[in-house]
């Protein structure tokens, strides 16, 4: 089982309309995206968070109630609001993020409602987005001290929001840490040059020796860093109209693979790049996630080519 600890907040996708601009909310959060993900796939997955006690993150909980397959721990705050995302997509589907955030849910989270969780668990997956406040950092140290003495593997996404940091350095101080000790960690392209510059490949091979190291590179594929190795394999081509979540389709499929038992680079890349990929067909961080059928089906016509 993988439990996912962390945000789960609205997304809201601002449209213009001329006369008014008008937003479409969407479930969303990192960690909540890659469990729905795993869940879609057939995986053994558990979820955790928090909302506030307000109409958003009532309709949150119902909607994570909803996802066929995921179990849920979602606490509610009553003294918080829930954490809104605006998300600005360019005519390439590119998105920008600016945060209400101020004193809200999303890391307000409290260890009694997640150790019987990483008991049961083989993958604790932690989300970054907490670490931008000091209670958050608080509670993902003892969420990482829980799960090493359960002997379970960590895994985290790196998810860089620049706005939610005073400065690019404050979060490369942050994030350090965490870049060095989980045993399973994604990053993009991006991230892999802000945190390691022009040396990155070099660093995340070194880094390698004793983690699983994955790269998302966009429409270029992705790379897997294992023992000291970098395996680079392409995405499919299909029609761009959202990016929104698709790291976190991607990464859902790579870590259902290993759930599953699979080690091979290919394997697991081949698999998680189309998950990616399809997850940026359509509007909305978790309603297009693909199913385990639609993957397979995808491989298995490709490789009859």
């Amino acid at each position: 089982m993988i439990v996912c600890i962390g945000e789960i907040l609205a997304d809201m996708t601002g449209t213009d309309k001329k006369s008014s601009y008008q937003f479409d909310c969407y479930a969303g959060g990192a960690p909540f995206n890659v469990s729905c993900g795993i869940a879609r796939l057939g995986g053994d997955v558990t979820f955790a968070g928090c909302v506030g006690q307000d109409a958003i993150g009532a309709y949150l909980k119902r909607y994570a109630d909803g996802v066929e397959g995921l179990r849920t721990r979602i606490a509610t705050d009553r003294t918080r609001n829930t954490t809104l995302a605006f998300v600005t997509l360019s005519e390439a589907g590119e998105r920008s993020f600016s945060f209400f955030r101020k004193n809200t849910a999303d890391y307000a989270l409290d260890m009694p409602m997640a150790e019987d969780l990483i008991r049961d668990a083989q993958i604790v997956h932690i989300g970054s987005l907490m670490l931008s406040e000091e209670s958050g950092r608080a509670f993902a140290e003892e969420v990482f001290g829980y799960a090493k003495r359960c002997k379970k593997r960590v895994s985290f996404d790196v998810n860089y929001r620049e706005d939610i940091y005073e400065s690019a350095e404050d979060a490369k101080r942050i994030y350090s840490l965490w870049l060095t000790r989980a045993d399973i960690l994604k990053l993009s392209e991006d991230e892999a040059e802000l945190f390691y510059g022009a040396h990155a490949d070099e660093e995340l091979r070194a880094l390698s020796k004793d983690k699983m190291i994955f790269v998302t590179l966009g429409k270029a594929g992705a790379k897997l860093y294992v023992n000291g190795e970098a395996t680079l394999r392409p995405t499919i081509d299909v029609k761009v109209v959202d990016t929104n979540g698709a790291g976190d389709a991607f990464y859902a499929g790579a870590l259902f693979k290993i759930l599953c038992g699979e080690s091979d680079p290919v394997s697991i890349l081949d698999f998680a790049n189309v998950c990616g990929a399809l997850a940026t067909t359509r509007h909305g961080a978790t309603e297009v996630l693909p199913s385990l059928k639609e993957i397979e089906g995808y491989l298995k016509r490709v490789s009859a080519k």
